[in-house]
């Protein structure tokens, strides 16, 4: 059995796979999924399991080099914005390498996703809550 916190299989297969600046999408509810990238659907019920938790576990087994997100998350959802904030910058501060971060419009984080390697849905109902993590490498 897995060791770690990431014990969904596809999820982690697509984490093992991806190489320098690969991307990979989390996103609520909502989050249209284009066709071409993986989908990896969690969504059990509104609310489960929650952007932050999936967040959470993602970061445990990526390495982050970038974050993507929409302008409107900070504007309509500032708390769990700020809670993800924190949280990676903490990462960057366990991973010992900075994150940087881009901030676009929703109609072009949606386009972005077209080029992600899996995008991840979520039970998340909050407005905005999706993010796109670009792969650094850990050396």
């Amino acid at each position: 059995m897995k060791k770690h916190a990431l014990l969904n299989a596809p999820l982690s297969h697509v984490i093992a796979t991806m190489g320098h600046t690969d991307q990979l999408t989390i996103g609520d509810a909502g989050l249209p999924i284009p066709s071409a990238p993986e989908r990896i659907d969690l969504a059990v019920s509104q609310g489960v399991p929650r952007f932050m938790d999936v967040v959470r576990a993602v970061t445990e087994e990526m390495q982050i080099e970038r974050v993507i997100m929409a302008k409107e998350f900070a504007e309509v959802s500032p708390a769990l914005q700020t809670e993800l904030l924190a949280h990676l910058k903490h990462i960057a501060e366990t991973q010992g390498k900075p994150v940087s971060f881009d901030y676009v419009s929703h109609e072009e984080f949606k386009q972005l996703t077209h080029s992600s390697k899996a995008v991840v849905r979520t039970g998340e109902c909050t407005p905005y809550a999706n993010v796109i993590f670009v792969s650094g490498v850990v050396f």
